[in-house]
């Protein structure tokens, strides 16, 4: 049985033909993101700007009704409640944000989550409170600082492994594309105003991650192929290169892909933010190995000679004399 191949063996797109618009538009669209992520601002959730976090247990439920639990807090006014599972199936955690004054007047907090408690244990008399919690604004903000400088250090850190592995011309290309990718997320969640929460943190992680897999992919096909190709123009070599790894490339966020699709459609309310921040990032990750990170070596001048070592006076002199004798 012949097997199916999505890209053929002797596919040859000119990927490189359009660098040019293609960064174009790749960096008005990072300078957009940017723009928007700073003027309007994202929209953080409970764990970045402070909130009210209550855990219950259903004693006599096998699980926890939190579409119910939903509902019946939501009519309160307070604001639309964060509610997941919480350990057990039979237990809830339902996360609010902290009403307006509440830093100065820490009794509007208290009054909200009175009012929750209140409502869910005269609906559902087996809820046993299990904590009332309240993070400050204060300790939400350092929270929001210490995950972005977690994700500017991983961008560093890649870049400088691309950097010992390859070339610093490759660690520039590698963290270009980071940045790319980063960026243009940031940028959606920025449009949309969906949630922006430590889960969207741990997607852009991941997202960085599948990236970069992607990229020393392409990286170590040129490489090689600067090897055997010295003859050949940079623009070929790289788009020999990323054709070559093509069908890896489709194959590999295209199985990703179907499972982010079936998540994103069917999968609960609580990670639909995480799973369309992959989901986006596949796309933008895949576009950035072949259209930022490999078209940025040309104008780094980089070239089939140019990791070659350069042979030194001395050592010419001392192979001329090796070749007269």
């Amino acid at each position: 049985m012949k097997l199916l191949k999505l890209v053929p063996d002797n596919t040859n797109i000119h990927f490189l033909k359009w660098r040019v618009p293609f960064y174009v538009v790749s960096v008005l669209l990072i300078a957009a993101s940017l723009t928007l992520t700073f003027t309007r601002g994202l929209n953080l959730g409970v764990d970045f700007v402070g909130g009210q976090m209550i855990r219950f247990t259903f004693e006599r439920s096998a699980t926890a009704p939190i579409a119910t639990v939903r509902e019946e807090i939501d009519k309160l006014g307070f604001g639309e409640p964060t509610i997941q599972e919480f350990g057990k199936p039979n237990q809830l955690s339902i996360r609010m944000r902290l009403p307006e004054g509440s830093e100065k007047d820490p009794a509007i907090a208290e009054r909200m989550s009175a009012k929750i408690v209140a409502t869910v244990k005269a609906a559902h008399p087996d809820a046993r409170l299990d904590g009332n919690d309240t993070v400050s604004g204060k300790v939400s903000g350092e929270l929001f600082s210490s995950g972005m400088v977690a994700l500017l250090a991983a961008m560093v850190a890649i870049s400088i492994y691309i950097w010992i592995r390859f070339e610093w011309q490759f660690g520039v290309g590698a963290l270009f594309a980071l940045v790319h990718d980063v960026s243009l997320t940031l940028g959606l969640f920025a449009l949309t105003q969906l949630e922006f929460d430590l889960n969207i943190v741990a997607a852009l992680l991941t997202l960085i991650g599948y990236s970069l897999n992607d990229t020393i992919v392409v990286y170590d096909r040129i490489r090689e192929n600067m090897k055997k190709y010295r003859r050949m123009p940079m623009p070929e070599l790289l788009d020999l290169s990323v054709n070559e790894t093509l069908s890896r490339t489709i194959v590999t966020s295209l199985s990703v892909l179907i499972t982010l699709v079936a998540l994103l459609l069917l999968g609960p309310d609580v990670i639909f933010g995480f799973t369309l921040a992959i989901t986006f990032g596949i796309f933008v990750g895949t576009y950035s190995s072949i259209y930022m990170a490999a078209p940025i070596l040309i104008w780094l001048k980089v070239n089939a000679t140019s990791f070659v070592p350069q042979e030194s006076d001395i050592d010419r002199q001392e192979r001329l004399a090796r070749e007269r004798s």
